[in-house]
């Protein structure tokens, strides 16, 4: 089965060498293709996503819940729609507990600024590792070296370096809608391989409150889709972000991604 990404990817778009007769006639064509989505990008939805971003940043301590959807793709290219909820309780810097709930998997992920833990109650498997000091630089690794995917983890990434706007080819405002009862203005943005719409509230409070996700370069389009409930105000303890094993819980290694590809096991709970 294949899944779409739970996470929007901010590209860079790299150019291979042209031969020196091809050079004048490319150029032009790259200067016709940036003016065209130059135009396609509406200043006011990246100032928007901006503003969301800047915002986000500013939260100290905080808990998102999220409703959630997500494709998976059988080989007969069928979808399959699965519902499930993810929980996230964040401390800056360096405090992060995740509680992800599906049919087909119970996972919750501790970080404390010096360990990370991850948990499957399913199958009562942990595996706990070292990890850098902040919130940010365990998100730098955790996927790369662990092949570990957090959903929504674009909530750390925007208002920072690592989600630059100049990967849009398309941006633009919808309309006003209400999520839940709360206003909010709904944007679609364009990138290569992905299509992804975002509901932001109105006012001082630019919470993303909705985000629909459409991976465009798999011929099915799968979706995920989340609705989001805030608590900016959330307060936590140490505990909350430490792993506790339950009695008969078993300790297992989490590998890393290239041992993986060398010897074909698994090490993930």
């Amino acid at each position: 089965m294949r899944a779409i990404p739970l996470y929007l990817a901010v590209g860079v778009a790299l150019l291979s060498p042209l031969p020196a007769a091809a050079q004048s006639s490319a150029s032009a064509k790259a200067g016709s293709d940036s003016t065209a989505t130059a135009s396609a990008v509406d200043p006011r939805a990246v100032a928007a996503l901006e503003k969301m971003g800047t915002y986000l940043r500013t939260l100290k301590q905080f808990s998102v819940h999220g409703d959630s959807t997500f494709d998976l793709v059988v080989d007969n290219g069928q979808k399959l729609q699965f519902p499930g909820t993810i929980d996230y309780r964040v401390r800056a810097p360096n405090a992060l507990a995740i509680d992800l709930k599906t049919d087909r998997k119970d996972r919750q992920l501790f970080y404390d600024g010096k360990q990370l833990t991850v948990y499957g109650a399913k199958t009562g498997y942990y595996a706990t590792i070292d990890a850098p000091p902040t919130t940010r630089e365990l998100l730098a690794i955790i996927e790369d070296d662990y092949g570990i995917e957090l959903p929504l983890v674009d909530l750390f990434l925007w208002g920072t370096d690592k989600a630059s706007t100049s990967a849009l080819t398309w941006a633009t405002f919808v309309g006003p809608a209400r999520i839940n009862g709360t206003a909010t203005d709904h944007y679609a943005f364009r990138q290569e391989g992905v299509d992804w719409q975002v509901w932001i509230e109105q006012g001082s409070k630019p919470l993303p409150r909705r985000m629909v996700i459409t991976t465009t370069d798999e011929p099915s389009q799968p979706q995920y889709t989340s609705t989001l409930t805030w608590n900016t105000n959330a307060t936590f303890k140490d505990s909350n972000f430490t792993f506790a094993p339950p009695k008969d819980a078993k300790r297992i290694q989490l590998v890393k991604v290239a041992l993986v590809d060398e010897t074909g096991q698994e090490g993930t709970p």
